[in-house]
C-alpha cells in the first residue's frame, strides 16, 4: 500500500473519530488531553501540539468560557498562567474518550486482524513519546 494511501487512511480515521467527539473538536480534544497529561502553560501545549501558541490561546479561550478549563497565576513564575482541567472539563474529555474508543472498536471490528493493528497503534504511540522526547533533548 503506498505510504499517501496511509495518511489518506489516518485522516480519515481522525475524521471519524471527530465526529464520535461529541462536543469537542479534535482540537479541542487535544487541548484537553494535554493539560490532562500535565501541560499546563499555552507556551508548553503550543510546543507539545505544534501550533502556535496564540492557536492554542484561542482554544484555551474557548474551553474556558464553557468551564471545562480554568486558569490561575503559576506561584513559581508572576507572568505565567496555569491552565488546569475542570471537573466538567475531566467529563467532557472522559465522554469523548469513550466516544471515540467505541468508533475505534466499530472500525477494528471490520478488520482482518484487529489485533495486529492494535499492537501498530501501540507501536506508533511509542514511536510518537520518542520523537518528542528526541525533539526536547535538543532543545
Amino acid at each position: 500500500m503506498p505510504r499517501s494511501s496511509h495518511v489518506r487512511t489516518l485522516a480519515r480515521l481522525a475524521r471519524m473519530l471527530e465526529r464520535g467527539a461529541g462536543e469537542l473538536s479534535l482540537p479541542q480534544f487535544r487541548v484537553l488531553a494535554m493539560v490532562d497529561e500535565g501541560g499546563e502553560r499555552a507556551s508548553h501545549l503550543a510546543e507539545r501540539l505544534a501550533v502556535a501558541k496564540p492557536t492554542v490561546t484561542a482554544v484555551v479561550d474557548g474551553l474556558v468560557e464553557r468551564g471545562y478549563l480554568s486558569r490561575s497565576a503559576d506561584a513559581d513564575d508572576r507572568r505565567a498562567t496555569r491552565i488546569t482541567l475542570t471537573p466538567a472539563g475531566r467529563r467532557a474529555l472522559w465522554n469523548a474518550e469513550e466516544a471515540m474508543e467505541q468508533r475505534l472498536e466499530d472500525v477494528l471490528a471490520h478488520a482482518d486482524d484487529a489485533g495486529e493493528i492494535a499492537e501498530a497503534l501501540a507501536d506508533l504511540e511509542l514511536a510518537l513519546d520518542r520523537m518528542r522526547a528526541e525533539r526536547l533533548a535538543r532543545r
